[in-house]
């Protein structure tokens, strides 16, 4: 068993790792966009988040496979379970990146202003570095749920501990290797839940 689990962890956290790495480059920017972006663009950036969200994944794992394919040349393995993963987490980190950023003392902002700091200086040396505890908490519940989607995503041939829990687990009855993949998956969760909060609280000036 343990030579099933160790490539199938492997495959995991390389999924969950690269996809954790894309969520932020996009969901960052676009959360800032969200929450003080020109006024315009917020109402329409809005709408398709929320469309990105409404979608449960499973759904959307099929939906992006031509996305996949143009991308990557085949819909199945781990590099191609990536891209639906970044495709259904990032509107949900940028939401959270909007709610850590609103969450900031307005005073702060206000004194920016009265600096006379733009828009950009203010979310760059105010907001973003008054939310960043936030932003780790954000970014800690996307990694866990990164890491249950991973395991979805081996309904289509993506690989790691939920296909190999579909493949033996399911298709072969072997209730020993579904048990001991929910073991290394809730293993998983519970790491990546407490080093976030500890670096959360580490962040955390107050």
């Amino acid at each position: 068993m343990i030579d099933l689990l160790l490539p199938a962890t492997g495959e995991t956290l390389h999924m969950v790792g690269l996809a954790t790495l894309f969520t932020v480059l996009a969901g960052l920017p676009l959360g800032v966009l969200l929450g003080y972006g020109p006024a315009p663009v917020r109402p329409v950036l809005g709408a398709i988040v929320n469309v990105g969200r409404s979608v449960p994944f499973i759904i959307l794992m099929i939906a992006v496979i031509p996305l996949t394919r143009a991308l990557l040349g085949t819909s199945i393995g781990t590099a191609a379970a990536v891209v639906p993963l970044t495709v259904g987490a990032i509107p949900f980190f940028a939401r959270l990146v909007e709610g850590a950023l609103r969450d900031v003392d307005p005073g702060l902002t206000e004194a920016g202003h009265a600096f006379g700091a733009t828009r950009t200086q203010i979310v760059a040396r105010v907001l973003l570095p008054e939310a960043l505890p936030a932003l780790v908490r954000g970014l800690t519940v996307t990694a866990v749920a990164l890491v249950g989607y991973s395991a979805m995503a081996g309904v289509i041939g993506g690989g790691g501990l939920g296909y190999l829990a579909i493949r033996y687990g399911y298709q072969r009855f072997e209730t020993d290797v579904m048990l001991a993949t929910v073991a290394v998956l809730v293993a998983l969760v519970q790491l990546v839940q407490l080093t976030g909060d500890r670096l959360a609280r580490r962040l955390d000036r107050r």
